[in-house]
């Protein structure tokens, strides 16, 4: 079924009146917000389409979602096959707080790479 487009006149001229699809309102958390200004900065087109067809804010969500779990279940995988135990917390938390600092922004740089600036 087409829907006829409707004209409002401003200043002699016809104006098509557009709006863009009702989306829920959704929180969205740092990896969203970043996808979102890599795709309006860098993927106008890209952005545009999703914007235009309601699919924006379900696509950040599912990249915050993806990026979350990805995070939880890499660092994790990395932590147990470089030794950083939750013995070595007790033991030396220092060393521990630093192995996995650096475990998660290695990770992060992937999910960064893979997921929000792709």
């Amino acid at each position: 079924m087409e829907q006829a487009l409707t004209y409002s006149e401003v200043n002699g001229y016809r104006i098509p009146d557009l709006t863009l699809p009702d989306e829920p309102e959704v929180e969205l958390g740092r990896y969203a917000l970043m996808r979102r200004k890599y795709l309006k900065e860098h993927r106008k087109g890209l952005f545009s389409r999703l914007l235009m067809n309601g699919g924006l804010n379900p696509h950040l969500t599912e990249i915050e979602q993806t990026a979350m779990e990805r995070l939880e279940r890499q660092s994790a995988q990395m932590a147990k096959s470089e030794g950083v135990t939750e013995s070595l917390k007790s033991s030396d938390p220092l060393t521990w707080i630093q192995r996995m600092t650096n475990i998660r922004n290695r990770v992060e740089e992937t999910i960064l790479r893979e997921l929000v600036y792709s």
